[in-house]
């Protein structure tokens, strides 16, 4: 992967990073529900676990809508699968903005890894006892 490749990877997950957290925070999904005030550090480090789980619905509910072949209830010009896959990077990119991560970098830097790693060529998948998926 190229340099420029790289850090227009690092920019956009830093963008996407920002604007998904900025507008959960705006729209109160970081307060205590029961105080309206914003949740401590440490409430929000016990959140995490609360939010991998509202990943996997996310995901399971994308899953659903591509079993059956649904269309979005809410998008409706778009295929439920293509907007559930859109929640679930929203609540991933909001969740790395509640923790600080650098998601945008760590991303660039996990496809850099990956390009160069040998179980991911496509001969080593092709190969007996290869990766299928």
């Amino acid at each position: 992967m190229d340099d420029d490749l790289i850090n227009r990877i690092k920019f956009s997950g830093r963008i996407l990073t920002r604007v998904c957290y900025e507008l959960s925070k705006a729209a109160g999904w970081h307060d205590d529900p029961k105080t309206g005030f914003p949740r401590s550090p440490e409430e929000n480090e016990a959140m995490f676990p609360v939010r991998i789980a509202l990943c996997h619905s996310e995901l399971s509910e994308a899953l659903e809508g591509h079993r059956k072949h649904l269309m979005d209830d809410h998008l409706p010009h778009r295929h439920m699968a293509e907007v559930e896959l859109a929640d679930v990077a929203i609540r991933v990119f909001d969740l790395a903005g509640a923790m600080g991560y650098d998601l945008g970098e760590a991303i660039a830097e996990k496809l850099a890894y990956n390009s160069e790693r040998a179980d991911h060529k496509k001969e080593a998948r092709q190969a007996t006892h290869g990766k299928r998926y």
